[in-house]
């Protein structure tokens, strides 16, 4: 991800002391339903299409199965039915995030990759505009760009949560 992001502001217009401005936060953009949420690169570790999925028996609906990435097995969680209870209705296009997780990876879907994106402090909202729920655990602040409300969403603090590591039914 430190690569993908360096590419990316290669590309960004603007002068470098822009890009490392005080008050700056860049991340990985993306929604999960109706909500745009974004987290830190370095929470993400891998962007992917969605794999082929072998399902558990026994498993909590929420834990789709687990995939085989390049000889290393990984869970899938449909993030979206974890959070909101509600299961994604996966497509084509379907992405998931590859996020660090205590005693190993774990990937988790989207509904939509925005890219990155990049916040300053005038932009910052109460993040209760966008973190109700269960969202309100994992999302510590937000931002108004473009019309749009977006949540910063910690993957490290679900990484680390209970609940979302025991998938046991």
């Amino acid at each position: 991800m430190a690569d993908f992001e360096q590419r990316s502001l290669a590309h960004v217009a603007g002068l470098p002391e822009q890009l490392d401005a005080p008050g700056l936060w860049r991340g990985v953009a993306f929604r999960i339903g109706t909500r745009r949420l974004a987290s830190g690169f370095d929470e993400v570790l891998e962007i992917l299409p969605m794999p082929p999925v072998t399902h558990i028996p026994g498993s909590l609906p929420w834990m789709l199965g687990v995939a085989n990435i390049r000889g290393t097995l990984l869970p899938v969680v449909d993030l979206k039915q974890f959070l909101e209870g509600e299961r994604t209705v996966l497509q084509e296009k379907q992405r998931v995030l590859v996020v660090h997780q205590p005693g190993g990876d774990v990937a988790v879907t989207i509904d939509e990759l925005f890219g990155q994106r990049s916040f300053n402090d005038s932009q910052s909202v109460d993040p209760a505009v966008i973190a109700d729920g269960r969202y309100a655990h994992f999302v510590g602040r937000a931002y108004r760009f473009d019309g749009h409300d977006w949540g910063v969403f910690s993957l490290n603090l679900l990484a680390r949560t209970p609940e979302f590591r025991q998938a046991a039914a």
